[in-house]
């Protein structure tokens, strides 16, 4: 499957990528591309070290301000 200039596998405009939608259908071209789980490894080992670093009062105000948005319409 040829790549797109900036490295891409599928065509970013509509066209494109309906015609690659359409061969990957069809068989013609195997879909080799992986789902973005939205996660990566440095970022889960990110938030470890951020949670590990952080002292038990600071966790405290993140977790009240979280709150206070998520029930702020509510």
């Amino acid at each position: 499957m040829p790549t797109c200039p900036q490295g891409q596998k599928r065509p970013a405009d509509s066209i494109g990528c309906a015609i690659m939608v359409g061969m990957i259908a069809t068989g013609e071209v195997e879909d080799t591309t992986k789902p973005c789980s939205g996660r990566t490894k440095s970022g889960k080992a990110g938030a470890k070290a951020r949670a590990e670093s952080l002292t038990k009062e600071r966790r405290s105000e993140i977790a009240k301000k979280a709150a206070k948005e998520r029930w702020k319409d509510a």
